[in-house]
């Protein structure tokens, strides 16, 4: 249970008719309208307001703009991956400052529970007032901007202002010399990415498989290379995609249309490569079964791409799995788990534990993960943008929208 000194910030939209900001709001399945809002105001003395620059769609956002998650309600603002500045801060906030420019974590964490002092953001015990996803996983999970009534109905990020709590844990301050477009994706892709390295135990001289070739499969890859992997071997449907993957990071691909991705693996390496990768999750079926199963309700997530990192994957090697899952699969390939001794591990980012890390990475040139935006838009259409983004047209990958702050509007 959340212990009872831990009080769940509240959002009051402010009710000064000529405080208003832009925003993204959900209407309904696969419809999405840009809206104006009350800004929000703070409600907590560790709170600030960020003056929204730059905000993105993110591969999982979807899963709410299509209504796969059940817990959507109409007007909830969308968005998790986002940055700008702090325009406001509540008296009990000491790391930041108003002016400060900042991204912020797409996962809220309290920083105080155990889970947090561990660096396991995202299972915090303390943000997310949602008693359904106790009962559903069995424990409490953190709170996420935009993602749904399931992780706490916070305010999304897809908007010119976002109330952010508990800001000294939920905001990183960025230096002048970065722009934007270096520094969003530390909000969520950017450390997804490692996560997914991380839980896979991914190094030196390791080989990997990557399920899906959209902006956490290719930070992923980025990241694998980046720590040394000897092979690293990208999987995805849509052409454009995979050549994206190859062009821009080297990698090795598998058409899963043209080709099954287990027998091309493992024929490439054989035995099966050490780390498998899910960036995908459960949103995709490929077998008429699991569609339909899918469709009549009889299954929630489909498992199809875990089962084929799972045969994939060498005996004794490890399986990532940072694609989003939220429900119950069926034909789960629970025997060749256990038998071949693969070690499993998944969960939602720890934003917050690696973020100044990834940030020296940036900063240094090391890395550079501005590779994924194929296109920049105003807020204004976003709804035009998530059509885009969700039909793959025009070969889009990371959409980024402007705000006015940034004096991009639209004509």
């Amino acid at each position: 249970m959340i212990p009872k000194d831990i009080k769940f910030p509240k959002t009051q939209p402010n009710t000064d008719p000529s405080k208003i900001m832009l925003a993204l709001e959900w209407e309904g399945k696969e419809s999405v309208k840009v809206v104006s809002r009350p800004k929000p105001v703070i409600t907590e003395p560790s709170d600030c307001i960020v003056k929204v620059t730059t905000t993105t769609i993110c591969g999982s956002d979807l899963h709410m703009y299509h209504h796969d998650v059940k817990q959507m309600e109409k007007g909830d603002i969308l968005g998790h991956e986002f940055m700008g500045i702090i325009e406001s801060v509540g008296p009990e906030v000491k790391n930041v400052k108003p002016g400060d420019r900042v991204v912020v974590s797409a996962v809220i964490s309290c920083g105080k529970c155990s889970y947090c002092m561990k660096g396991e953001m995202s299972l915090c015990e303390n943000t997310n007032p949602s008693e359904e996803i106790d009962a559903l996983y069995g424990g409490r999970l953190s709170g996420i901007f935009g993602y749904s009534h399931l992780t706490g109905g916070f305010p999304g990020g897809q908007a010119e202002y976002v109330r952010i709590p508990i800001a000294d844990v939920n905001v990183l301050k960025i230096p002048p010399t970065l722009k934007d477009e270096q520094v969003l994706f530390l909000s969520d892709i950017a450390c997804t990415g490692w996560h997914a390295n991380e839980l896979g135990e991914v190094t030196e001289g390791k080989t990997v498989a990557i399920w899906g070739c959209g902006p956490v499969g290719l930070m992923a890859g980025m990241w694998a290379k980046f720590r040394g992997a000897k092979r690293v071997i990208m999987v995805d449907g849509i052409p454009y995609r995979l050549n994206f993957a190859k062009t821009k990071l080297g990698v090795e691909t598998v058409n899963f249309t043209e080709i099954d991705p287990v027998d091309a693996i493992r024929a490439m390496i054989p035995g099966g490569p050490d780390v498998c990768i899910d960036a995908v999750g459960f949103r995709y079926p490929k077998t008429l079964a699991h569609k339909v199963q899918r469709s009549v309700g009889v299954e929630g997530d489909s498992p199809e791409v875990l089962l084929e990192a799972i045969l994939t994957c060498r005996k004794g090697g490890n399986v990532s799995i940072v694609g989003d899952y939220f429900l119950y699969s069926n034909g789960f390939p629970i025997g060749a788990l256990m038998e071949k001794g693969i070690t499993t591990r998944g969960s939602q980012v720890y934003v917050q534990k690696y973020w100044r890390e990834l940030l020296g990475y940036i900063e240094k040139g090391k890395v550079d993960p501005t590779f994924v935006i194929t296109h920049t838009m105003p807020l204004e259409k976003a709804a035009e943008a998530y059509k885009l983004f969700d039909e793959k047209r025009d070969n889009s990958l990371k959409i980024l929208l402007k705000t006015s702050a940034t004096g991009m509007s639209s004509p």
